[in-house]
């Protein structure tokens, strides 16, 4: 069985089927929940793959950014930009909207990446405020008035097939050499480089891929709220992403997900707490970073802990028999 599933044909066909899926389910769901909820789960599968970019640079890589958002606004004008402007199809914008972005991560990895720390946190930040001052003062993304005409294309299952391609990759990746390459890189940069790794390299491949990730978050984002401007793309946005990947744990795939639906739901569901929910928010949140301070998956491998569940009701009977 094993050496069936490491066949390559066989995992493209169960890669598929799982695809296929997924698109079937989330369109059983869209027909059947209600618009509001439907929305929430836009929000949440938009924010995961988003999310996803910044683990793989933060939590895999170790290289501390702030400026996330950025690359979110430059995949959604550009997306905004190729359908509106230039008619072209809503999905092949969404694909334009994060090979843009994934460029301009790739010609600002070259220069900020030398950096580490604080210092390239604060590189990313100055970056990512340029972009969104370059973007209020450009005719072609009509300014500071926003972009107008958008379509609203973005639908439930479109979103959690891209969010399932997008942690399969995320997965295939870690387990590659590539990824073994850029968590050698987060544990020590000094003794990866002493070994043969190509440090820079790899932390521009990781650069690029979420910020691909992440103009990929901003086209769909665009097409789901048919209306951008620039302030959408403000420091904030980016601390929002950056507090989704450090709540669900550095690293993880699975916290990823779960820190993504906890930060999205959280302000809807404390909605009826009126101006308290989002002290209320804040109150959880550091509750859960003091009880879990290296996030809710932070430091757990989910495979064991799946594999010694089931291994335990065995155990247990075999202590008995015993």
């Amino acid at each position: 069985m094993k050496k069936l599933l490491n066949n390559w044909l066989v995992q493209v066909l169960l890669f598929l089927s799982m695809l296929g899926l997924t698109a079937y389910g989330a369109q059983i769901i869209n027909d059947i929940m209600p618009p509001y909820i439907l929305m929430i789960g836009l929000f949440i599968g938009i924010n995961l793959i988003m999310a996803l970019g910044l683990n793989l640079i933060t939590g895999v890589t170790g290289q501390l950014t702030l400026g996330h958002a950025a690359f979110m606004s430059i995949g959604a004008y550009a997306s905004a930009i190729a359908t509106v402007n230039y008619d072209l199809p809503f999905l092949l914008g969404v694909f334009i909207g994060g090979l843009v972005a994934g460029l301009v991560g790739i010609i600002i990895g070259f220069p900020t990446l030398r950096l580490t720390g604080d210092y390239l946190a604060i590189a990313t930040l100055g970056f990512a405020e340029i972009v969104r001052v370059q973007f209020t003062n450009m005719k072609i993304t009509n300014g500071a008035i926003g972009f107008l005409g958008i379509e609203g294309a973005t639908t439930f299952p479109i979103v959690m097939t891209i969010a399932v391609l997008t942690i399969c990759a995320m997965v295939w990746l870690e387990n590659s050499r590539n990824g073994r390459a850029m968590l050698a890189i987060r544990e020590d940069e000094v003794a990866s480089s002493a070994v043969g790794i190509n440090t820079t390299l790899y932390k521009i491949q990781a650069f690029a891929i979420g910020a691909f990730c992440a103009g990929v978050g901003g086209a769909l984002f665009a097409h789901t709220t048919t209306f951008i401007q620039p302030t959408d793309f403000g420091f904030l946005k980016s601390i929002d992403i950056l507090s989704i990947v450090v709540l669900g744990g550095l690293g993880s795939i699975p916290g990823t997900i779960i820190g993504a639906i906890v930060l999205t739901a959280a302000p809807e569901i404390l909605r009826p707490l009126s101006n308290y929910r989002m002290m209320v928010y804040g109150a959880l949140l550091v509750v859960i970073m003091i009880f879990r301070p290296y996030g809710l998956l932070g430091g757990v491998n989910l495979r064991q802990a799946v594999r010694r569940a089931i291994m335990w009701p065995k155990k247990k009977q075999a202590g008995r028999g015993e």
